[in-house]
C-alpha cells in the first residue's frame, strides 16, 4: 500500500464493506478489527480527511477502545455446520471460564436440550468438565395472558365498552369480555349498575393488568408486585415453569484437545499391554442399557394367557392349583374312577416316595365314596369290589386337573351350592413313553360348569362359544368313555390350515356317583371339559 493508487483502491473496498456492516450497534471489535485499525493509523491522516464515510465512522469507533483491550471473537454456532456443538462448548468454556446452560442457550439461539447432551458428552471425558445442576424459575404469559397483553384485560374491556351515558346490563353482558369482566370491574369500583343500566362510575382507570403482563413479557419481574403476580397466577394469565440447567467450568483435566474414549476393553489390548494407556469411557449405571433379547413369554404362555382371557371373559373363576402332588383318592377315588383301572398302575402314573401317603381325608365323605365303589348307590351298582384305603393314601403326581375340580366341587357342596364356573390351566404328569409327541409333563386346560337342571345341549352350546373365540367354529361331537363322566364326548374342531377334523378336547357330564356322595343337591349337573394346551398352541 506505498503507492497512492493501491492505498486509495484498498480504502474504497473497506468502505464499501462497512456501508452494510453494522458495528456500531451491539458491536464487539475482533482481532482481526485491532490488527486493521494498526495498520489504517499509520496513515490517518489519509483515513479521516477522505471522502469514505463509513470508513471513517468505523475508525472512530474502533478508536474508543482501550488499546490494552484484549479483542474477543463473538462466537456463533451453525447446527450442521463443521464444529460439533461439544467442541463449540470446550472453545466458549476456554474464552470464558464457565457458563451456565440455560442462558448459553438462550444467548445462542440452541435448543438447551441439545446443550445438555453436548454437556453430558463431554462428561464422558474424566476431569475435563466440572458441573453442577440449577434449576430456575421462569414466569410466561399463557395464550389468554398474551392476548390480554394486547388487547387489555377483561374489566378495561367492559369499562371502555360503556359510553357516558351508559349502557342497558343485557347488551353488555353479550360481550365475549363481560362474563369474567364484569365482575371485577363492580368490585375495582369502575362501574355501578342503575336499574338496568349500567354507569360509568370512575372518571378514569388504569389498566394495571394489561401493564404486569406487559412488564413480564419484557422481563421486568420486579415491576410486578408480588399480590399481583399471585392474581395474575390465579386467573391462569401466566405460568411458572421450572427449567433443570447446568452450570459448567473448567475440570482439573481440562484440554481442548478431545481423545474420543475406549468404550470396551479388548483381547488385543491386553495382550499387547496397550490398555494401561487408553483413556476408557467411565460406565454410565444409570443409563437403561440395550434391550435384551431373552425374557420374553414362551409361545406356549402367550397361548395359555388367551385361553386365560377367554375364561374370564366368559365368567369363570380361576381354581388354585398349586398341588402337583395329589393322594390317589383326590386323583382317582373321589372321581368314581376304580382302584383297579389301568391308568392306576405304575406305567401310567408316577408314584411319590417321599412322602409315600396321605393321611388326612373327610371321614365322611371318604365313607360314601368307598360305599359307592363297592356297593354302589344313586341308581348305580358301583364297582362291586372291596375298596382299599390303602390305595386311596398312595401319593401321585396328579395325571390330570379333575383333581383339582373334584375338591372345588366338593367345597362348593359344603359351603352351600350356588351356581358356578371354574376354569383350571396348569401341568399334569403322565408316565409316558416319551417321543415326538409325548412327554412326561403337558399342561391341561381345565372347565367346570355347575348349575341346577344343566342339560347336554347346554354343554354343547357352551363348547361353540368358547371354542369360537379361539376361533374354531366348526365343531363336531364323539360319544366316547369316561370313568367319571356319562354321557362323555370327544370334541372336533375342522382345522382350515390342515384342512381335516382334529380332536382338540374331551367333556361329558358328571356322574351321580361322583357328585351326590360329596353333597350336591339331586337336582345339580356338572359339565366337565378339557384339552390340552400344547396340541391346541401346535395346531
Amino acid at each position: 500500500m506505498n503507492e497512492n493508487g493501491d492505498r486509495s483502491r484498498f480504502l474504497s473496498k473497506l468502505n464499501a464493506h462497512f456501508a452494510n456492516f453494522s458495528y456500531a450497534d451491539g458491536f464487539v471489535r475482533t482481532a482481526r478489527d485491532a490488527e486493521l485499525f494498526d495498520e489504517l493509523s499509520k496513515f490517518v491522516d489519509v483515513v479521516t480527511s477522505s471522502d469514505h464515510v463509513h470508513l471513517k465512522r468505523w475508525f472512530r469507533h474502533v478508536a474508543t477502545f482501550p488499546r490494552n483491550e484484549k479483542p474477543t471473537l463473538k462466537m456463533t454456532w451453525q447446527e450442521g455446520g463443521d464444529v460439533p456443538l461439544s467442541e463449540y462448548l470446550l472453545a466458549h468454556i476456554d474464552s470464558n471460564g464457565s457458563f451456565e446452560s440455560i442462558d448459553f442457550a438462550e444467548d445462542q439461539s440452541i435448543d438447551h436440550q441439545k446443550v445438555i447432551g453436548a454437556i453430558k458428552s463431554l462428561l464422558t471425558h474424566e476431569g475435563l468438565i466440572n458441573s453442577e445442576d440449577y434449576v430456575v424459575t421462569r414466569i410466561s404469559l399463557t395464550d389468554e395472558g398474551s392476548a390480554l397483553s394486547e388487547n387489555g384485560s377483561h374489566e378495561y374491556l367492559v369499562y371502555a365498552a360503556i359510553p357516558t351515558d351508559g349502557l342497558e346490563q343485557p347488551a353488555l353482558m353479550k360481550q365475549p369480555f363481560a362474563k369474567v369482566g364484569f365482575g371485577k370491574a363492580m368490585k375495582n369500583g369502575w362501574i355501578e349498575k342503575k336499574g338496568n343500566v349500567i354507569m360509568r362510575k370512575a372518571a378514569d382507570v388504569k389498566d394495571t393488568v394489561r401493564d404486569d403482563l406487559l412488564a413480564i413479557k419484557s422481563g421486568r419481574f420486579e415491576d410486578v408486585n408480588p399480590a399481583s403476580k399471585t392474581d395474575l397466577q390465579k386467573r391462569k394469565l401466566i405460568a411458572e415453569a421450572k427449567i433443570k440447567g447446568v452450570k459448567v467450568s473448567k475440570g482439573p483435566g481440562f484440554t481442548m484437545q478431545l481423545e474420543k474414549p475406549e468404550v470396551e476393553l479388548t483381547a488385543e489390548m491386553l495382550q499387547d499391554k496397550s490398555w494401561a494407556t487408553k483413556n476408557f469411557k467411565a460406565y454410565n449405571f444409570n443409563a437403561l442399557g440395550q434391550s435384551l433379547s431373552g425374557g420374553h413369554l414362551h409361545p406356549l404362555m402367550k397361548v395359555r394367557s388367551e385361553f386365560r382371557e377367554i375364561f374370564l371373559q366368559m365368567g369363570f373363576t380361576e381354581m388354585d392349583t398349586s398341588r402337583y402332588v395329589e393322594s390317589s383318592f383326590w386323583n382317582f377315588d373321589a372321581l368314581f374312577q376304580p382302584q383297579q383301572h389301568p391308568a392306576r398302575d405304575a406305567h401310567d402314573t408316577f408314584f411319590i416316595k417321599t412322602p409315600e401317603v396321605s393321611q388326612e381325608f373327610p371321614p365322611e365323605y371318604l365313607e360314601k365314596v368307598k360305599k359307592v365303589h363297592s356297593e354302589g348307590g344313586h341308581g348305580s351298582i358301583g364297582y362291586r369290589y372291596d375298596w382299599s384305603i390303602d390305595e386311596a393314601k398312595k401319593n401321585v403326581m396328579r395325571t390330570h386337573t379333575t383333581a383339582v375340580s373334584a375338591r372345588q366341587l366338593y367345597k362348593l357342596a359344603n359351603d352351600g351350592f350356588k351356581p358356578s364356573k371354574f376354569f383350571s390351566i396348569d401341568r399334569v404328569f403322565r408316565n409316558e413313553t416319551l417321543d415326538a409327541t409325548h412327554l412326561a409333563e403337558f399342561h391341561q386346560i381345565e372347565g367346570v360348569i355347575a348349575e341346577r337342571n344343566l342339560s347336554l345341549a347346554h354343554a354343547m352350546g357352551l363348547f361353540k362359544s368358547f371354542f369360537s373365540k379361539m376361533g374354531l367354529d366348526e365343531l363336531r361331537f364323539k360319544s366316547a368313555y369316561n370313568p367319571y363322566t356319562e354321557p362323555s364326548m370327544e370334541i372336533f374342531a375342522y382345522h382350515k390350515g390342515l384342512k381335516k377334523w382334529i380332536e382338540i378336547g374331551n367333556s361329558g357330564m358328571f356322574r351321580p356317583e361322583m357328585l351326590l356322595p360329596m353333597g350336591l343337591p339331586e337336582d345339580v349337573n356338572v359339565v366337565g371339559f378339557g384339552l390340552s394346551l400344547e396340541r391346541l398352541d401346535k395346531d
